[in-house]
Formats: structure tokens, sequence, C-alpha cells
């Protein structure tokens, strides 16, 4: 029977994969081996995907990709048995001569260490914790989008640490695998550091058999190694490490239990550089076709140099694309290929199964023997999936689910900008108490003017916008801590997927309310290329919080109390409608490709700590500052400036804006925000707001904070003085409305771009996000002031 018959609460056992390619590779490393016990643990709101339990972990997977998976619902684990071809074999140490050497380095006392793990293990807990650096720790995969690098002493050794993305093995399936690959070889580290979750062991456990392949000095971290001990499990780690060639350190890098001895381990094996390397027998069918590809290999002497040549050899036997473009270069390519093709038959031939499936059955069949070996056996207390199973039972119920889900992020909206109100007001009580006091010293002339004008007006209209950003940030870093943005994006993923997205995009998508920029790089967690694409491309959409002061600023200028909240919330979907739309156009007619599965880890729920939730807020917090004395504060002084010169003392403030170099650039763009209703000095805003968002609430301040045309007179409502300068520039509510929808749709900033093309590898697509998202702008907001007119 297929997996996608069970019903909620049944068991089967696995019998075997269909399907092909990549498909088959991913579910098949994830756990989904012959002979494992699977459970149906609940179905989506929607009833798609369904959440699964393996090898003591959770997974979630498509109705579709489940049929593709036949179990057997009437045997146990037990009575289905690994073959004879090794697939439960013990592992044996042999050297192997010419492969690569690790890199020393020249300074004896820097040890290069490379972090290697699964997602959600908790390599970036051990990077923080052991450098003091501040990174992400999201509860889901692919947090970590790039490689970060911190630094650490110890004994007299300085340790140069690289947190590597987490990844589940080293095929060349997503962008992640493929470029912790590609640090290991090009950027040989003295020491890897592979983490693994304790919990999740034999899973965690593949990864490290890839490692191994690879020939690498290599020190493992058995982590969360107190709920291990808290379920009373049990297992000999030194026992284990032995088999796999490596020294086991438990390890719980929340508290910093074990830390100090898994440095000082590094050290050691840095030091004796005793490099026993293991050979993981894969079955004397497999070991001879690795053998016949290792042959040719060994006679190119740059290769060997550089790579492992039986990790090479077992590759290609998975038909790895990577690694086929890698020997296509080499002078015997053809005879290499040939080899293996001849290979891989043999083991078709032999084993019934292609050569990538029985060396993937081989690999688990091996890590199945050495924890039975190591006495590895489940505890008979609490499960640590006991709280996320309640807890899961109202979050992601099929009436429920999506009720909470939106109930959350009004909250968060809500909060954001009640509770962020307060403080935004004393902020903005001190900016123009320092404004009136420059403006009371100093003496008339261009500098006053410039910094009362320029610098308090323009930086002063954005930075009073901090608290709100903070709230925002703090409520994004608990999602993600917490574990609860992967089960949204479990709910959400049929609805995704109906409109050409994956469930996975709806993670990025989230985060590109807090910022667009790391949202792109997190895109790489979409093992699809395509559907990576997709959400790169309407991430814009997505309201960043560079937006919000405009928001905040035009909102509360021309609509009453009452109707703000709604309109934001609004505004929020609206870019989200508009994703929608985008999204189902391009992967029906512009982004070509096939879907990938839905196959997402679902970790267990973590309660954010107090101060880790802070201190991420904080950060953002420093980011945001960083960028008022940065790229702001001089874009609010060139706006002034454009504004200022050329100067007349003769004009009044309003003649000398408009014979300005601004007034000039605005009028000559007039024409084309006619249909808006866009005066000029709001055209001019929406240009500077190319380089950075939050410069487009910085123009508006610099040009209304130098028009006197209207008397500051006192006003009980906060914004009064602003709507009468901007009212009486022709600025309508209908027109603010489609000013915003402007601003929430048109050109992402230049950093956005530059990151779609980073991600991208090519200009064209970030050139293509920049130019039909202001096209889609122009039309929707003429449409919508247009359609304001006629109606009024």
């Amino acid at each position: 029977m297929r997996l996608s018959e069970l019903k909620t609460g049944d068991k089967g056992i696995v019998i075997r994969v269909q399907g092909r390619g990549g498909f088959r590779k991913r579910i098949v490393e994830m756990g989904f081996i012959r002979g494992k016990e699977v459970e149906v643990l609940l179905n989506a709101p929607l009833q798609d995907p369904v959440k699964y339990r393996i090898m003591g972990y959770e997974v979630s997977l498509r109705h579709a990709e489940a049929a593709m998976i036949e179990v057997s619902s009437g045997a146990s684990e037990g009575e289905i048995q690994h073959d004879g071809n090794g697939r439960n074999a013990n592992v044996f140490l042999e050297s192997e001569e010419g492969n690569a050497a690790v890199v020393r380095r020249d300074r004896v006392n820097t040890i290069n260490v490379a972090l290697v793990g699964n997602p959600n293990c908790g390599k970036t807990s051990l990077f923080n914790y052991v450098s003091g650096a501040h990174e992400r720790v999201g509860n889901y995969s692919g947090v970590t989008v790039d490689a970060k690098e911190g630094h650490a002493e110890l004994d007299g050794y300085y340790f140069n640490i690289v947190d590597l993305p987490g990844t589940y093995s080293l095929s060349a399936y997503s962008p992640e695998e493929l470029y912790v690959r590609n640090q290991i070889i090009d950027n040989t580290p003295d020491v890897i550091i592979n983490v693994i979750d304790v919990g999740n062991i034999e899973r965690n456990l593949y990864l490290t058999t890839q490692l191994i392949d690879m020939d690498v000095l290599m020190v493992g971290a058995l982590n969360m190694y107190d709920e291990f001990e808290a379920r009373g499990d049990k297992l000999d780690h030194k026992i284990l490490g032995d088999l796999l060639g490596m020294e086991m350190v438990p390890t719980v890098f929340r508290n910093g239990r074990g830390v100090e001895d898994l440095l000082r381990t590094v050290i050691r094996v840095y030091e004796q550089n005793d490099h026993k390397h293991v050979h993981l027998n894969h079955g004397k069918y497999i070991e001879r076709a690795i053998t016949m590809v290792q042959e040719p290999l060994k006679r190119n002497e740059a290769l060997r140099t550089k790579h492992s040549t039986r990790n090479l050899a077992i590759k290609l036997l998975e038909h790895d694309s990577d690694d086929e473009r890698l020997v296509k270069t080499l002078p015997n390519a053809d005879n290499v290929l040939a080899v293996r093709d001849k290979a891989a038959r043999m083991i078709q031939d032999e084993m019934k199964v292609d050569s990538e499936t029985a060396i993937m059955d081989a690999k688990y069949g091996i890590i199945h023997g050495a924890l039975h070996e190591a006495g590895s056996e489940a505890g008979t207390l609490a499960d640590t999936y006991q709280v996320t199973h309640i807890l899961d039972a109202v979050v992601t119920h099929k009436y429920l689910g999506f009720p909470l889900f939106f109930l959350l992020l009004y909250v968060m909206f809500q909060v954001t900008f009640a509770v962020g109100r307060y403080p935004m007001d004393w902020i903005e009580a001190g900016v123009g108490a320092l404004g009136d006091w420059v403006n009371d010293i100093m003496a008339d002339g261009p500098l006053k003017a410039m910094l009362v004008d320029g610098v308090i007006g323009g930086v002063g209209a954005v930075i009073v916008f901090l608290p709100q950003i903070l709230i925002l940030y703090a409520f994004i870093s608990f999602m993600e801590d917490s574990g609860y943005m992967a089960r949204a994006a479990f709910i959400m993923d049929k609805l995704m997927h109906k409109i050409g997205l994956h469930g996975k995009s709806f993670i990025p998508m989230i985060m590109g309310f807090g910022c667009n920029v790391p949202a792109v790089m997190a895109t790489r967690m979409i093992e699809n290329r395509r559907n990576r694409l997709i959400t790169m491309l309407v991430l814009p959409f997505m309201s960043c919080s560079a937006r919000l002061p405009i928001y905040i600023m035009i909102v509360g200028t021309f609509f009453a109390v009452g109707y703000r909240s709604a309109i934001m919330i609004a505004l929020y979907a609206i870019g989200i409608l508009v994703a929608v739309v985008v999204s189902r156009i391009l992967s029906g007619r512009v982004v070509r490709g096939d879907d990938t599965p839905f196959v997402m880890e679902l970790p267990p729920y973590r309660f954010p700590t107090a101060k880790a939730t802070l201190r991420h807020t904080w950060e953002k917090g420093k980011q945001y500052l960083r960028k008022m004395g940065g790229i702001i504060l001089v874009a609010s002084i060139v706006v002034w400036a454009l504004g200022y010169f050329p100067h007349d003392d003769g004009l009044d403030a309003m003649q000398q804006q408009e014979q300005s170099y601004i007034g000039r650039i605005g009028k000559s763009i007039e024409p084309v925000f006619r249909p808006q209703g866009f005066g000029w000095k709001l055209d001019v805003s929406l240009i500077a707001g190319v380089g950075a968002k939050e410069i487009v609430a910085s123009t508006i301040g610099v040009l209304y904070s130098g028009d006197e045309s209207v008397a500051e007179e006192t006003d009980a409502e906060k914004y009064s003085v602003l709507r009468r300068k901007m009212t009486a520039d022709g600025v309508t509510p209908l027109v603010a409305f489609a000013y915003l929808l402007f601003v929430l749709i048109y050109f992402p900033c230049i950093a956005t771009i530059a990151a779609i093309k980073g991600e991208t590898g090519s200009w064209k697509w970030a050139l293509f996000a920049a130019f039909y998202t202001t096209a889609i702008a122009w039309i929707v907001s003429a449409v919508v002031y247009q359609a304001g007119l006629l109606l009024s």
C-alpha cells in the first residue's frame, strides 16, 4: 500500500521509494529507507501536506510524494531485514594513499574549524557561544544562508570558526549542499566539527558518512545531550567514535556544557594529526564498483591533490551532476565516465537497484550496524515531541490553524503600531527639541539650513520609527526561534502550491516583512531552482520594515485614528495579493521547470529565551541605526543640497524649492506621474527611495520641513503640520493612498536587487525584478487614483 493511504495514527514499514532523480534521492536521504517504521501524525488544515514521524524526528510530505512511498502495515521494523550486501555491515579502518591531505596552516597555534551539520542541530548556537557572535538561530531549515566567520581562544590556541549552512547531505541537490561541499574542498579546514543532534542521530549520521568519504580531520559533537539523557536514551559514544574513526564529545550548546572538552579535542586531533581514514564498507559489489571508478581518477595528479578520489568515485556512482561536470574537464574524462557506467550497470545487475539507491541504502545500513554495536537504545521516559504534539494539534488544526495564524499576524501589527507609538512620540519630541535648539543658537546660513532641514529633518523623520522596527523584529524572531515558522510553511503549503510557489517559500516571504535582503538569501532552503527564482521575484511585494516609516508617516498624516490599523493591514494584504497574482503568472508563463517535493523537518517547539530574542532584536536595531548614520544621512544631505542650491534670498521657501535643482528634476518627471496625481515633491521622494526605502520618508521630511507656505500652528493631532503642508501642495487622501500603493510595489532597494543578482548569478533576473515591479506599481496606483476620481 502507499504511505498516502495511511490514516492519522497509523504506522507502516517502508518497503521502497518509487520515482527517480532528485525526488527519490531527497526522500531516501531523509530516512525513508527499507525497514524503517513511519507513523502518520496529522494533516495540515487543508489536508495536505501531512506530518510523519520516522527515525525519531518529524517531517512533512505532500500526498503526491507520499503516494510514491510503498509501505507495509502488517510487518514490524525488525521483520524486514537488510540484505547481505553490506547494508548492515561493520565499518573497518584502512588508510587511503594518494588522496588529499588536510591542509595545515603556517601559524601553528591557529586552527581553522568548520561547523557542519543538519539544520536544527545547534551549529549556530555553538558558533554564537564560542565566538560571541550574534547570528540568527531560527528553528527551521536554511536559516544560516551563508558562511559566517568568528573567532575564539582556548589554551593558547586561536580558532578561526566558520559556520556553514545547515544541510542534510553533500549532494548537488540544493545550493546549500553544494555550497558546503565546495567550501570544504576549496577552503579545506584543519578540523571539521560535525554537529550531530543526538536525538535524531541515525538521520544526522548520514551526513557524517559523507564527510568520512571526503577524508577530512573531524570531531563529532553529540549535541542536545541533556534531552538525550532526560529521555533515558543509551549510547556508548566512545565505541561509536571508534567505529567511525572520529572522537565524539557530548555537548549542550545552549548552556555551554562540553564546549571546552570539544575544543580541547579539536586541539588534540589537530596536533596529533593521527588521521586514520575510515573506509565505510558499502558491501562487496559497491566496493568493487568504487575501486573500478577510482582507478582512472587516480591517474590525475592535480585532481588527487584537492579531492578524495574515493569520495569522487562514490559521487559519480550517485550520478552527481556537479562532479560529472568536474570529471568532464579531465584528459581521460571519457574513460572515467565509461568505467562509471560499467560499474553502475554491475551494481544494477547484481543488486537489482540502481547504484544511487544502493549507496544510500548501504550508508543507512552502516549507520544501523554502528549504532547497534554502540548499544544505542531508545529511552522509556517522556517523548521530546510530547508537548509539540499537543501544540500542533491546535496550531495545525483543520479549522483553527488558519485563524490562529492570521490572529498572530494581526496581533503582531497591532502591537507594533499601538505600543510603538509611545516611544515614537518621545523620540519625535526629542528630535523636534534638538532642531529648535540648533535653530536658536546658530546664525542663518547654509550650515544651519543643512543641519536643521537636512540632517535633523531628514534623519529625524526616519529614526522616530525605530521602536516599531524593534517590535516587528521581536515578533519575527520569536516565531523563527520557537519553531512556529516551520508550522506556518506546513499549513500554507497547499495554498502556496496552488499559486505556483513552494511551501518553503512562505518562510522567506514572512522574513521579507523584516528585510527583503536576508529573505532573498533564505530562498536557498528551496531546492528547486524554479520555485526559488519565483520566490525571489515576488519577495519585493512583502512590505519590509524600511517601508514602515513611510506607511506610518502618510497614514498618520491623512487618515483618522480609527482607520489607521485597517489601512496598514490592507497595505500588507495588498502586497501579498499582488505576490499571489504575479507568482501565478510567473509560474505559468515566464519561469519554466518542474516542481519539487515539499520535504521539511518539523522540529520540536522550543521556547526562545528572552535574552536570545532581545539580542536578535537589538542586532537588527543596530543595523537600522547604522543605516541612519550612513546612507540615509548622506541621502538627506544630498536631497537638502539639491533643494537649497542655487539659493536666492529674495525668494520665499516655496519659490526657492521650485527653482532649485531638485525642483527642476521633479518638474521634469512630473508628467510621468500625473495619472497618479503626484506632485513633483512626491516624485522626487520616489526616485530617492531607489537607494533605500527609508530615504523616501527622510526626503519628504526634508522637502516639507523647509516649506513655510503654511504657518505651523499648535494642533492636538500629531501630524497636523505635515498634513497642512502636503494638503497645500495638492496631496489628498486619495493621492496619499495611491502613493502608498506605489511605494508598496515599486523598485526594491539596491541591496535587494544586488541580492537577487547574487543568488541567481545573473543581472537578467535582477533587472527584470527592478523594472517589472515598477511597471506594476505605476499601473496599480494610476488605476486606483483614476477610479477614485470617478467614484468621488
